[in-house]
């Protein structure tokens, strides 16, 4: 069951001012880490500096691994140089390496100093790489075993190991020259007789990626083959270290978010901690683009006031026309960007998913046409009228689709991310078309009309 931290915090805030440790925590000692942060997000500002000071080192660091970059630097800048170093050693290397890169460099030097050498060496180690890569969500601390191992001598190694391990559900097996050359579970060693040997038990066919690769490929590798962890190798083959499926969940939402962030048009990096001033520089640009295209919108309306005035019942369907358009092909749009993740896309499946969203457009068009142009005549009696708004509907329906449809597939065939083809953008854009098509068709038949 979900822990209601709210009902937990006026507690915490008693133990708090009556600064008692041991009470804190023992409320704190069966808490998930995520619970553990939601309290340090919930508690009133008076509150955090008192709360993080009451705590050993470790419960600290457990804290901080869970907390958005602006509340880390918020207990770092409480705790000093000194006490946030030695905080930061009971830190995983890959959430402490993600930490630092978020800082100035002076600020992570002056951390990479104050701590011991061999902790400050790996994450030195971590940090050279981009942060969307595998290298950048990649974690070091895992254990690895040689081929010439028998059972008993690896799991021996696990047991020495299993407290410096992120994980221990699969033991990587190195050869002398630290090439990865095979995995073992830690279900092939419990099965296993003690005296076999780990080369006679390992799997040779390692499924790996490169440290550099982009962490959504990273992502749909570990989606393919459903594993809890990934072992990530440089170019010579040689173990980097391992990415575990808790990262791998942060990527899938990261990268969502990132995508409707793009898809809505509001920009990425936008949450409940963002500013005003912030939000608003970061979703103008689009506004303002689309607000330029929203007035070609005005002046097609404004070249065709001659049809207007002579057709009134033609501005009752003008919201439906554009409306509907807009609507089918953000739904396009969003099915295509979601299949561009989820697929690889050639030559065969491209055609087959236009030729497709074709036949949806068409399917659509005449059914929504044919229901407005009844609506139409029955409404008004003409059916010139009738014909007008039902074939604009269908004609737009279906340019629509497309739209929605061939704007992120040229994207994708250009390299450039599909789901900058946003929805407002595309609503506008076909604000433009199903303007364009609706006063040309009434226009062409105005005799008839009126």
């Amino acid at each position: 069951m979900e822990t209601n931290v709210q009902s937990i915090i006026p507690l915490i805030a008693d133990t708090i001012k009556s600064k008692d440790k041991t009470r804190l925590l023992e409320v704190l000692d069966e808490l998930q880490p995520y619970d553990r942060a939601e309290i340090y997000r919930s508690l009133p500002g008076k509150f955090r500096l008192p709360f993080v000071l009451l705590l050993p080192l470790p419960d600290v660091a457990i804290i901080v691994q869970e907390l958005e970059h602006a509340y880390q630097e918020e207990i770092i800048s409480v705790l000093g140089l000194e006490k946030a170093s030695r905080m930061m050693a009971y830190m995983e290397n890959d959430d402490l390496a993600d930490l630092l890169s978020g800082l100035s460099m002076d600020r992570t030097q002056g951390f990479l100093t104050s701590m011991n050498q061999s902790e400050s060496e790996s994450v030195q180690s971590l940090l050279q790489y981009e942060p969307d890569t595998a290298g950048g969500i990649m974690t070091n601390r895992f254990v690895w075993i040689k081929d010439h191992y028998d059972v008993r001598e690896a799991v021996d190694k696990v047991k020495s190991f299993a407290n410096y391990a992120e994980n221990i559900y699969y033991l990587y097996v190195l050869d002398d020259d630290k090439h990865l050359v095979g995995v073992v579970s830690y279900r092939d060693l419990v099965l296993a007789d003690e005296r076999d040997k780990i080369s006679d038990i390992m799997y040779r066919r390692v499924i790996s990626v490169p440290v550099d690769m982009d962490q959504e490929e990273v992502a749909r590798t570990m989606e393919r083959y459903d594993f809890i962890a990934l072992p990530v190798v440089d170019g010579d083959n040689r173990l980097a270290g391992i990415v575990t499926v808790d990262d791998i969940l942060d990527v899938v939402m990261e990268e969502a978010n990132e995508d409707i962030g793009k898809l809505s048009a509001t920009g990425k990096g936008i949450d409940f901690q963002t500013s005003a001033v912030q939000a608003s520089a970061k979703r103008l640009p689009w506004l303002v683009l689309l607000l330029f295209l929203g007035l070609l919108s005005g002046s097609i309306m404004a070249g065709f006031q001659h049809t207007l005035e002579q057709v009134v019942a033609l501005t009752f369907f003008m919201p439906m026309i554009a409306g509907m358009t807009g609507n089918t092909g953000t739904q396009s749009l969003a099915i295509v960007v979601r299949g561009l993740v989820t697929n690889d896309i050639d030559r065969k499946t491209l055609l087959r998913l236009i030729s497709r969203e074709f036949a949806v457009g068409l399917i659509i068009g005449v059914v929504c046409g044919l229901a407005v142009a009844g609506i139409s005549y029955l409404w008004q009696g003409s059916g010139y009228l009738g014909f007008v708004v039902g074939l604009s509907l269908f004609l737009t329906l279906l340019i629509g689709t497309m739209t929605g449809t061939l704007i992120p597939l040229m994207l994708h065939r250009f390299r450039i991310d599909p789901a900058v083809a946003s929805g407002p953008l595309i609503t506008t854009l076909n604000d433009l078309f199903s303007l364009s098509v609706y006063f040309g068709l009434a226009t062409m038949f105005l005799s008839k009309l009126s």
